[in-house]
């Protein structure tokens, strides 16, 4: 592959911004709409923004090969000018599916978002949140009293999900993990893995008097009273890594993290 199947985006930080200054003195790039990969100039936050356009329909869904000129650069590979051509075309396809959120209000509104991470509920106010946790139809557990709970996705189990003591999912693993956040009741329940096939469906109690905020990645809906969440495999879209720092061996090796 030539430089000019390749377009070329960035973050609004100035470390990403003369980031791609210097790569456009080096290489001719295509336009973005046209290109056949994209490389992404950021950090995490921006390839999750550049991913969720591409879900939206704003770009075109192409691979996407990330270089780190942001902070943890968890989805990213090492910044580097040289051979960028060549790692492209070395580079390890990794395949990633959102989740789907369909979230209804307390008001009766409507909405539809997609995570690549999770999506996660939040409790708004002081007030411990009461969740009903439905799988496939059927009632799970009739009350979580917690701060809130989520549903990870492999490329996501390490963000979020970990910190809130959730477990590392191999990318390779067809399963879904969900976690609680600061459960009050029951205490001991540590959450659970699920098959990424399943249906998961979070119903709010009381919804009027604790309300519940949902997070879809970096989207959120405010008083929500119901959840439904599924792994959608028909837009699954393509994350371009160097062979040696690939997706999938990073989140094994994060098990062995100190």
């Amino acid at each position: 592959m030539t430089s000019r199947g390749i377009g070329l985006l960035s973050s609004r930080t100035d470390v990403a911004k003369a980031a791609e200054v210097l790569l456009r003195r080096r290489y001719r790039f295509a336009d973005p709409a046209d290109a056949e990969v994209l490389v992404a100039l950021g950090g995490d936050g921006f390839m999750l923004h550049t991913l969720h356009e591409m879900l939206d329909g704003e770009r075109p869904q192409v691979p996407v090969f990330g270089m780190n000129r942001g902070t943890v650069g968890f989805l990213m590979n090492d910044w580097v000018v040289d051979r960028l051509c060549e790692r492209i075309e070395q580079a390890k396809p990794i395949r990633v599916a959102p989740l789907e959120m369909r979230a209804t209000t307390v008001g009766g509104k409507a909405f539809t978002h997609s995570a690549i991470n999770e999506v996660s509920l939040l409790r708004e106010t002081r007030q411990t949140a009461k969740i009903e946790i439905s799988v496939n139809g059927r009632v799970a557990l009739p009350e979580l009293a917690c701060d809130g709970v989520l549903v990870a996705t492999p490329a996501g189990s390490t963000a979020y999900n970990l910190s809130a003591r959730g477990p590392i999912l191999p990318l390779q693993a067809r399963m879904l993990a969900l976690t609680p956040i600061s459960p009050f009741r029951p205490r001991r329940w540590s959450g659970a893995i699920l098959p990424d096939d399943t249906a998961v469906c979070l119903t709010i109690l009381e919804a009027e008097n604790r309300p519940v905020s949902a997070v879809a990645d970096q989207t959120e809906v405010r008083d929500v009273a119901k959840v439904e969440i599924r792994l959608d495999r028909e837009r699954s879209l393509t994350l371009l890594f160097d062979p040696e720092h690939a997706l999938d061996e990073r989140i094994a090796m994060e098990q062995f993290a100190t």
